[in-house]
């Protein structure tokens, strides 16, 4: 086992994403050596790059390695949903991962999508998870994790918009004004039912996180559909209820 991995695992650190500042400061000693120890663990494979100075130990090492002491420590593979933060800080898992993940569309979806923080969309590509994809959304300083929850996967913790802000977020990503997503959702396999539960009181109080006009309107023509009672019928949406 390389010496860095040695010791990100002596300071209980294995389930952690690691900057270039904080290698510095638990290794100690020069860039040169810094350098070294890092580019070996790569090579071993017991370090994984998940983007440029941001690293984070291989699920097989972390959940197989053990202690000083020699004790096998907890936790097993990390859920991609927790790497999100380790790759944008302040981002959080949205759209059809989030719907996917509630339940909401009855297939897997294999990208990570997530709302980010920045003007910029990113994208990466870790070998242990999969494909993730940020992209930004205009929304009101101050609530973007509105109806975002702290979720716990696999012992550690993930940011997941909850479903009705996950189906927000997709409307304001592709820009669809109300008719384009009523379509939508006439035609999408996604579960109706739990939508047509929810209370217009917590699609109201999603006014205030998007700063485009668009979306008022999509809010006011889905709150139309709860109010009706209509909004868990996928008939009535595809031919052009709800109005």
């Amino acid at each position: 086992m390389e010496t860095l991995t040695k010791t990100i695992l002596s300071a209980g650190l294995q389930q952690r994403t690691l900057t270039e500042a904080q290698l510095a400061r638990l290794l100690g000693g020069s860039a040169q050596r810094r350098y070294n120890l890092v580019n070996r663990a790569l090579h071993r494979g017991e370090l994984l790059r998940l983007r440029r100075g941001r690293y984070r130990l291989a699920s097989r090492v972390a959940s197989g390695g053990s202690y000083p002491g020699g004790g096998a420590h907890p936790g097993s593979g990390v859920h991609p949903f927790v790497l999100v933060q380790g790759l944008v800080p302040g981002a959080y898992v949205s759209f059809e991962s989030a719907l996917a993940f509630h339940g909401w569309i009855p297939e897997a979806v294999t990208l990570i999508l997530a709302v980010t923080p920045d003007r910029r969309s990113r994208q990466y590509q870790i070998d242990e998870a999969g494909l993730f994809q940020f992209a930004p959304l205009p929304l009101i300083k101050g609530f973007m994790l509105e109806a975002v929850d702290r979720v716990v996967l696999q012992g550690q913790a993930a940011l997941v918009a909850q479903p009705l802000r996950a189906l927000l977020d997709l409307f304001c990503l592709h820009r669809w004004d109300w008719s384009s997503a009523r379509a939508w959702l006439g035609g999408a396999r996604i579960d109706l039912e739990p939508l047509g539960s929810l209370e217009v009181e917590r699609l109201q109080a999603l006014r205030c996180v998007y700063r485009h006009r668009r979306m008022q309107q999509v809010i006011d023509g889905l709150s139309s559909c709860l109010l009706s009672g209509e909004a868990g019928d996928g008939r009535v949406l595809s031919q052009g209820g709800c109005r």
